[in-house]
C-alpha cells in the first residue's frame, strides 16, 4: 500500500459511526407483498420515506411514517392493463418523477408521472416519446439520465441496426418536462465491434458519452473515442483518447461540473486479455475541447499484495470492477472499485467470460445503456438469468485510490471483506454513506453462519477505521446494503429480509 499523504479532500465522503448514538428502526414485514417482488427506495419527503414495489403486474407506493410505520399503501392505477418494461425515478425536494415505459402491439411508449410527497399521482400521465418496434420486447429501449444537478433531464435510444452507424435519438427536458430539443444523430461505427457506453449529462445539459471498440465481443478495449453533443446542437464531436501499449477495459466517464471537466478512466493490462496491471485516465476539457490529462498509473506490488484475497500478486486486480469515482473540487478524484466474479457448477468465471457482452451485441435492433452505479460484471450477461444453473456470487475486497488534480497518485488503501451467497447477490457487496469528512462503507460479514451488518470509514488521508459493529441489530433481519439509500445527512435506509419478506430498517448514525 502506498503511505496515505495528509491532505484535506474537499469531497469525501461520509459519516463516522464512532462516537454517535445509533438507532435502527425496522418496518414490519408486509404479508401482502410476494416474496419474489422488486423494490426501489426513492427516498425520503415531508418526513415519509417512500418505497415502489412492484410484482408481476401490481405496482404500488409503500409510505412510511418517520417511526417506519407504513401509512399508506398508493396503488399505481395508472398502470394497470400495460406490461411494465422499465422504471425510472428521479426525485425532487416535493415531488417524484416516474418515468416508464410499456409496449402496446408494434409502438413502445415511454411516459412520465409526477408523484407527490404522499406517493399519489399528483398529475396525469404524459407521453414522453414513441418507437415502432416489430418484436416483443422484454425490456424497455430508452435510457433516462439526469444532470447532477437535477435541472436538465435527458431521454434517449440507440438503434444499431446498422453496423456502419447507430442512430443515436435524444430528448432534452427540463426540470419540469418542458422539451427542450429533441435531436437524431447518425453516429459513425468505423470498427465492426464499436458500440457507444458510458453516457452522462452535465448540467449545461451537454451530453457525453464513449465509442469503444474491441476485436471481438469479449476482449480488451483498443480504441476509445469521447463524444460531445452540445445542448441545443444538432451534430456532435468526436475525439479519440491516446493510449499506447495497453489495452482497456471498464472505460467510466464522469462530468465534473465545477471545472468543467469530463474524466475518463479504466483498467489496463500491458497484455490482450492479460492482467489487470493499473489505472489509465485522461481529463477533457469541454470548453477548451481539448485533453489536459492523460497518464497511466502502474499498481505497486505493494499495493496488488494488499489487495488479493487470495493466489498471486500478478493477479491481485484480475476481479476488480470499478463501482464509483469521486471527485474533489480541486480537480483530484477517487476510484472505488470491488473484486466481483460468480462460479457457475465449479467454474469460476473471470473478467472475459463478461466483458462486452449482451446488450451492446444484442440480436435486437436497441439497445440501452444503465448507468454503472450498482454496477456488478455478471449483469452484462444473461447466462445467470437460467433459474436451473447454480450460481454462487462473490464479492470481495474493496480498493480506493485517491489522485490529486494532476493526475498523480496519492495515496491506495484496501478494505478486506469476503462475501458470497448463493443465485442471489442481494446480501452481497456494499453501500456507500457520503457525509462530506469522509468515507463510510456498509457490509456483511460472515459470523456463525450469519450475516452480520458492519461499517468500515475512509479518513481524509486514506487510513481506514474499523467501527465498532452494530449493538442493536435485530435476530433474523439480513441487510441488503448494496441497496441502501441515504436520505439524510446522518440517516439511510436499508431493505432486509425478514422470514423471507423484504422490509426496510433506516439506520440513524
Amino acid at each position: 500500500m502506498k503511505k496515505p499523504v495528509p491532505f484535506i479532500l474537499a469531497f469525501l465522503f461520509s459519516i463516522c459511526l464512532a462516537g454517535h448514538a445509533q438507532t435502527i428502526t425496522y418496518s414490519e414485514p408486509d404479508k401482502d407483498d410476494a416474496r419474489a417482488m422488486n423494490f426501489e427506495i426513492l427516498g425520503r419527503m415531508n418526513g415519509k420515506v417512500l418505497v415502489y414495489k412492484n410484482y408481476r403486474d401490481q405496482h404500488f407506493i409503500a409510505v412510511f411514517d418517520n417511526d417506519m410505520k407504513q401509512v399508506d399503501r398508493v396503488k399505481l392505477d395508472f398502470l394497470s392493463g400495460n406490461k411494465i418494461l422499465n422504471t425510472e425515478f428521479i426525485q425532487y425536494p416535493d415531488y417524484i418523477y416516474m418515468i416508464y415505459q410499456f409496449q402496446r402491439k408494434n409502438l413502445l411508449y415511454c411516459m412520465a408521472v409526477k408523484l407527490g410527497g404522499d406517493g399519489k399521482k399528483a398529475a396525469d400521465p404524459i407521453l414522453v416519446d414513441t418507437t415502432e418496434i416489430g418484436y416483443a420486447s422484454n425490456s424497455g429501449i430508452y435510457t433516462i439520465i439526469n444532470s447532477e444537478d437535477k435541472q436538465k433531464i435527458m431521454v434517449f435510444k440507440i438503434n444499431s441496426k446498422s453496423d456502419k452507424a447507430h442512430i443515436l435519438t435524444t430528448s432534452l427536458f427540463d426540470k419540469d418536462l418542458g422539451l427542450i430539443k429533441k435531436t437524431r444523430l447518425a453516429i459513425a461505427m468505423p470498427q465492426r465491434n464499436d458500440f457507444l457506453t458510458e453516457f452522462t449529462l452535465d448540467n449545461d445539459g451537454d451530453l457525453a458519452c464513449v465509442r469503444v471498440s474491441g476485436t471481438s465481443s469479449n476482449d480488451n478495449i483498443n480504441k476509445v473515442s469521447l463524444i460531445v453533443k452540445r445542448a441545443m446542437s444538432e451534430s456532435y464531436a468526436t475525439a479519440d483518447l491516446k493510449f499506447t501499449n495497453v489495452y482497456l477495459d471498464d472505460v467510466r466517464i464522469k462530468v465534473d461540473n465545477v471545472n468543467k471537466h469530463y474524466l475518463i478512466t479504466s483498467f489496463v493490462s500491458k497484455q490482450r486479455r492479460g492482467n489487470i496491471e493499473g489505472l489509465y485516465y485522461s481529463l477533457w476539457d469541454k470548453p477548451a475541447g481539448k485533453e489536459l490529462i492523460n497518464s497511466t498509473t502502474i499498481f505497486s506490488d505493494e499495493f496488488r499484495d494488499e489487495a488479493k484475497a487470495e493466489g498471486s500478486p500478478k493477479t491481485a486486480f484480475n476481479d476488480f470492477f470499478m463501482k464509483q469515482i469521486v471527485l474533489r473540487k480541486d480537480g483530484g478524484f477517487a476510484v472505488v472499485a470491488e473484486s466481483a466474479y460468480t462460479s457457475s457448477r465449479g467454474n469460476t468465471l473471470n473478467r472475459w467470460d463478461y466483458l462486452y457482452g449482451s446488450p451492446y451485441w444484442a440480436p435486437t435492433d436497441y439497445y440501452t445503456w444503465n448507468s454503472s452505479s450498482g454496477y456488478y460484471p455478471w449483469y452484462r450477461s444473461s447466462t445467470y438469468n437460467n433459474a436451473n444453473m447454480l450460481t454462487r456470487y462473490y464479492a470481495d475486497n474493496i480498493a480506493v485510490i485517491a489522485f490529486d488534480g494532476n493526475g498523480k497518485l496519492e495515496w491506495s488503501n484496501v478494505l478486506r471483506k469476503s462475501q458470497f451467497d448463493d443465485n442471489t447477490d442481494n446480501f452481497i457487496g456494499f453501500g456507500l454513506i457520503n457525509m462530506g469528512n469522509q468515507a463510510n462503507f456498509l457490509f456483511n460479514v460472515q459470523e456463525k453462519r450469519e450475516m452480520i451488518l458492519t461499517s468500515q470509514s475512509v479518513l481524509p488521508g486514506g487510513q481506514i477505521n474499523r467501527n465498532p459493529t452494530f449493538k442493536n441489530l435485530d435476530k433474523g433481519y439480513e441487510f441488503m446494503p448494496r441497496h441502501a439509500k441515504q436520505v439524510g445527512s446522518r440517516v439511510v435506509i436499508i431493505p432486509c429480509q425478514y422470514r423471507g419478506f423484504t422490509c426496510f430498517a433506516k439506520i440513524e448514525l
